[in-house]
């Protein structure tokens, strides 16, 4: 399966109006495909799936536990 047979798809966090996105296409247990979603032609990153959880971490910032 190529880049372009990825099904991408943009955070619900996003919105409408906002133009600067990620996309995000996933190939379960073995890659995470992230790109610009102003430039779907243009460069992507791809991370293992351990990877991809380590960065969804560090951006959501720590969790409360109360």
């Amino acid at each position: 399966m190529s880049t372009t047979e990825l099904t991408w798809f943009k955070s619900s966090y996003s919105g409408d109006s906002s133009g600067d996105c990620v996309e995000v296409a996933v190939r379960p247990a073995t890659t995470v495909h992230v790109r610009d979603s102003k430039n779907t032609r243009g460069p992507q990153l791809t991370l293992s799936p351990g990877a991809w959880g380590s960065f969804i971490q560090g951006v959501s910032g720590p969790r409360s536990t109360a």
